[in-house]
């Protein structure tokens, strides 16, 4: 039997565009389609893992307004549990993304409510993070309240796993908190500050994040795969699925969700990492955020 996920974090409309080249500063370049739906990497977690076969309440904070409207709309036509959805007087976060003919892409996101998420909202979803199995966070909201989170779960007996992204400051008293901690390349060589190049390197820099508290680490590495460093510092290299990439766009967030479904089902982390790296495969085959994430049925 399949255990509760829990994914707390950011929801954002995301407006893309898809151009030939990604503009340098002071320069237009006219851009060919334009789309528009539903992102944010909590979002994109929480629906990942949802289309992927998890049992998922999400938990975000969106404004009163359209966007807010139409996020909590998609949520619940996804089969999200979105009970714990908070309104703010905010107005909803919003993404612009550039996606250039590499499938490279450049993102500016005004964050609105994403930013209002409070310690006080925390504490107001005490109930559900007490009660969920496995606790997904990533750091599209602020800090004190990731911290707050993971704190609780911790306490709690529940399994927290952190996605660093988009990297900032952390306090280490969150390290001691994570169970499972996906970084990727640049992030952690930011947070462990070690360069990151290679799969040694990486395993050295996730020694270092270990020495702070964290559990196991799963560095995505992006077209060459992730490395699982477990506990006792040991690795195992699991390999990308080769594929042409069209969008990059949820990669990492597909990854992050399929990861703990597979978990949640009581798969090994190495079981688990290629899931996930099945999962992401297929979403960067296809344009944009959560239009691109999969479905079990793809999988098989």
């Amino acid at each position: 039997m399949s255990k509760n996920i829990l994914v707390i974090g950011s929801s954002n409309t995301d407006m893309t565009v898809k151009t030939k080249e990604l503009p340098r500063p002071g320069e237009t370049v006219l851009g060919g389609v334009f789309t528009m739906g539903p992102g944010g990497k909590g979002a994109n977690q929480a629906v990942a893992a949802r289309r992927l076969g998890g049992d998922v309440k999400f938990i975000c904070k969106v404004g009163k307004d359209i966007f807010g409207d139409n996020a909590v709309a998609g949520y619940a036509a996804e089969g999200l549990d979105t009970s714990g959805i908070i309104r703010s007087e905010l107005p909803s976060g919003v993404a612009l993304i550039s996606v250039d003919e590499h499938a490279e892409n450049c993102i500016v996101v005004a964050s609105g409510a994403n930013a209002d998420f409070t310690v006080a909202d925390v504490e107001a979803s005490r109930k559900a993070i007490e009660e969920c199995s496995i606790l997904l966070l990533q750091l599209e909201i602020p800090v004190p309240s990731v911290v707050a989170a993971a704190r609780m779960a911790n306490e709690a007996g529940a399994q927290v796993v952190l996605n660093p992204a988009p990297a900032c400051e952390l306090p280490e008293e969150l390290f001691k908190y994570i169970d499972i901690f996906i970084p990727n390349e640049t992030e952690l060589s930011t947070f462990s500050g070690m360069p990151v190049s290679d799969a040694d390197s990486a395993a050295a820099a996730a020694r270092k994040m270990q020495s702070m508290g964290v559990g196991r680490l799963i560095v995505t590495m992006g077209s060459k795969g992730a490395l699982i460093v477990e506990t006792d510092g040991s690795t195992v290299f699991v390999p990308a699925k080769k594929v042409k990439a069209v969008d990059t766009t949820a990669a990492g967030d597909t990854f992050c969700g399929a990861l703990c479904v597979a978990v949640s089902e009581g798969k090994s982390l190495e079981e688990a990492a290629q899931f996930a790296a099945a999962a992401s495969a297929l979403t960067v085959q296809k344009m944009g955020a959560q239009n691109s994430i999969p479905f079990r049925s793809d999988l098989n």
